[in-house]
């Protein structure tokens, strides 16, 4: 029965921390995270695809050197 009270008790306070403790972000600032996190994917989207381009370009130049 111990077990079950020691869970129980980890439950309750999880919970209290959640509710009392934790800051939620405000619509706002939810919006603008998101927007963020967006447009850094999109800019490190472009960054490997621009890599990947001059990698491709690299390579068949040196192939078509040894060719």
């Amino acid at each position: 029965m111990k077990l079950f009270a020691g869970i129980k008790n980890y439950f309750r306070e999880s919970y209290a921390e959640l509710i009392q403790k934790v800051t939620w972000p405000t619509w706002n600032e939810l919006q603008g995270s998101a927007i963020t996190v967006m447009v850094a994917s999109v800019v490190i989207a472009l960054i490997v695809l621009v890599m990947d381009i001059v990698f491709k370009y690299g390579m068949n130049f040196v192939y078509s050197i040894f060719s």
